[in-house]
């Protein structure tokens, strides 16, 4: 449990980037003040406060991690960063559709996230439940965001070509997050 957290904090960290070279690529203002809404919900406001990456700290304190260790990303395994820089790069070059369509992974993170902070408190009784306010927090804005995305995916892709590209963009993000569960196992021993 704490190498996925410290190694998906790196994640975590590098969301709003992706979203900003997202967001740099989008077409309208409309489509830019719909998308900023994500880099907030990462960062937070002013200090940070109620942010996702904030939130996720928490998470890490409240699986025994120190914060200061999780920050210096020493924990990191070099597989996990390779993928997420992969898919920084992936989102400020490619077409904002396809880079659009790449976080269509949301559409299944509602269920996945409730059914992870059950499988969290069952498994491990001993973290604080206060430290899950990112998964409590994310439900409802993966829901806004995956409708957001999937109606702009929807409209815009309009030809079999652009569709099998976007098909393809929501492959290489759930092959980015296999790579960062492949790469923490390895490197947390999973794989002797």
């Amino acid at each position: 449990m704490q190498a996925w957290v410290a190694n998906r904090y790196y994640y975590q960290k590098q969301i709003p980037v992706k979203d900003a070279a997202i967001l740099a690529n989008l077409p309208s203002a409309a489509h830019r003040r719909v998308w900023i809404s994500r880099i907030v919900d990462h960062d937070g406001e002013g200090g940070g406060e109620r942010g996702g990456t904030t939130s996720w700290i928490a998470l890490a304190r409240a699986v025994g991690l120190d914060e200061n260790d999780v920050r210096s990303e020493r924990a990191v395994a070099p597989g996990t960063r390779f993928a997420v820089d992969a898919y920084v790069t992936f989102a400020r070059t490619r077409p904002w559709i396809e880079a659009v369509a790449s976080s269509l992974t949301e559409l299944f993170g509602p269920p996945v996230m409730a059914r992870r902070i059950a499988a969290i408190l069952e498994k491990y009784p001993w973290i604080e439940p206060a430290g899950l306010a990112y998964f409590e927090r994310r439900i409802p804005l993966a829901r806004r965001d995956a409708d957001a995305a999937l109606a702009w995916v929807m409209e815009e892709a309009t030809t079999p070509e652009l569709q099998e590209r976007c098909v393809e963009a929501l492959r290489f993000k759930c092959d980015v997050l296999w790579g960062i569960l492949d790469a923490t196992a390895l490197a947390s021993g999973a794989f002797k």
